[in-house]
């Protein structure tokens, strides 16, 4: 009976312990060299200086905007979605289904996709061109 106990708890461990709770993102711009803030909830929680770079963020449930800038180009902007880990979905085939539904309310068992490409746009003649990242930013509704 105790080995069945303990074969039940083993079950119920998370994509977590495997992945982590946090992940780095790497972020690409095109042109290289714009500076890039990573948003979650409106608040800049990661900054990419001079990018091709990467920033280390907390998996949450909640998702992610990187917005670009870069003197002479439109800030850019790029939705990063929070999914599911890959470990998770054989974490409930195996039967870890209550670690699962524990984690996923923190969306510890959530992934961001890497590495992220943004490219900026030139600004046209007489336009000014943002130099500095925003304090917050508020993305519209996610892209379909």
């Amino acid at each position: 009976m105790r080995y069945v106990v303990a074969m039940a708890l083993a079950l119920t461990g998370c994509s977590t312990v495997i992945e982590g709770r946090s992940q780095q993102i790497l972020v690409n711009s095109s042109p290289a060299g714009a500076d890039c803030g990573l948003y979650r909830q409106g608040l800049r929680i990661a900054t990419v200086q001079n990018a091709p770079g990467s920033a280390l963020v907390e998996k949450t449930k909640h998702d992610i905007w990187i917005v670009c800038v870069k003197q002479g180009y439109q800030q850019a902007t790029h939705y990063n979605k929070s999914g599911v880990a890959g470990a998770t979905v054989g974490n409930i085939i195996l039967g870890g289904g209550i670690g699962w539904i524990v984690d996923s309310a923190s969306g510890a068992d959530n992934k961001y996709d890497t590495p992220v490409n943004v490219t900026l746009v030139p600004v046209q003649p007489g336009e000014n061109s943002p130099t500095a990242l925003p304090t917050s930013f508020s993305g519209s509704a996610a892209p379909k």
